[in-house]
């Protein structure tokens, strides 16, 4: 069942924009948390010289359903991946060179970003980038009101998630030998970050 979330609409675009300046030397990109599977086609399909390989905890159907309706050569089927359970992950990364996380790492445990970023580390080649994208806290500045009541939200949901602090992400990114590459403002106090392996 083909699934709609307003919110890839919302933020697609600019998430594009930045996409096409840093995945010019990409070729293979692991999307984790592809969700409804939107983000995925809007972006195999501005970005045809990338291969997408879009990636969820099961069910994928929506992924699939947006992924036939797309028809797109370049937008591989949907990869069973969950972030807490990564043995029982269908995904093929031989050929990983980026990775594409958005509006994930706030949602889950602690314990699936620093799985993310052993991902990163074990499968991206010299070069290779990880981005990711959501809102973070910084400890130079304090966090905006809509991101406090998005984070109390967050944990009255689910207590493991909530809004993370940069600082102890880019400690995850630097003990795998991934080195800041930008860090980047958007829309509705989220931001862009990405590393690169060095």
């Amino acid at each position: 069942m083909k699934e709609y979330a307003p919110a890839c609409d919302r933020n697609q675009q600019v998430i594009l924009d930045v996409l096409e300046q840093i995945l010019t030397r990409s070729s293979f990109v692991l999307e984790i948390g592809s969700g409804t599977g939107q983000h995925a086609v809007y972006f195999a399909d501005a970005l045809g010289h990338l291969n997408w390989q879009p990636t969820n905890k099961e069910p994928l159907d929506s992924i699939h359903a947006w992924r036939d309706e797309a028809n797109l050569e370049n937008l591989l089927a949907p990869a069973s991946l969950d972030l807490l359970d990564l043995h029982n992950s269908t995904v093929d990364t031989t050929k990983v060179d980026a990775i594409v996380c958005i509006n994930t790492i706030h949602i889950m445990a602690w314990q699936g970003t620093e799985n993310l970023f052993s991902l990163a580390t074990n499968v991206l080649p010299v070069g290779g980038l990880i981005y990711v994208y959501g809102p973070y806290r910084y400890s130079d500045r304090p966090l905006e009101p809509s991101n406090e009541n998005f984070d109390l939200w967050l944990k009255e949901r689910d207590p493991v998630s909530g809004i993370r602090h940069f600082d102890e992400v880019n400690k995850l990114a630097q003990r795998g030998g991934l080195e800041l590459e930008g860090d980047m403002a958007m829309p509705a106090n989220n931001r862009s970050i990405w590393w690169r392996k060095s």
